[in-house]
């Protein structure tokens, strides 16, 4: 019976991992991809090969949300099956709250903005 117990504990650890998954290699080919997905936005942006401000940027916010995923795999672990699913519906939860509050935020400002009063106008009222 102890032997099932033992069998039982290597083959899944808590976090619902087994042993030796989390391996040097996998954190080098997380490094290697976190590498690479810094040098080519810092390249795009200092030679100006794209040429366009506006599409750089976009490229640049690409490969940052790319980046964001590679780093939550290689060095947080973070899966669908770890801790019965609970980490990546946090996960979800916490993406669905900052998307709210910031598209909020973003039109409140746009609707501010649009609706003051232009400078131009005030200094022709007085």
């Amino acid at each position: 019976m102890s032997a099932e117990i033992h069998s039982g504990h290597a083959a899944h650890d808590h976090d619902g991992m087994a042993h030796g998954e989390i391996t040097l290699a996998g954190y080098l080919t997380g490094f290697g991809l976190s590498i690479v997905l810094t040098a080519i936005p810092f390249w795009l942006v200092m030679s100006g090969a794209l040429g366009d401000k506006q599409v750089t940027a976009l490229v640049v916010m690409a490969f940052a949300a790319v980046q964001i995923v590679v780093h939550m795999i290689y060095f947080l672990h973070l899966n669908t099956t770890s801790e019965g699913g609970w980490t990546m519906m946090a996960l979800i939860f916490t993406i669905v709250m900052v998307v709210i509050a910031m598209t909020g935020s973003l039109w409140v400002m746009h609707h501010l903005n649009i609706n003051m009063m232009p400078a131009h106008q005030m200094g022709a009222m007085q």
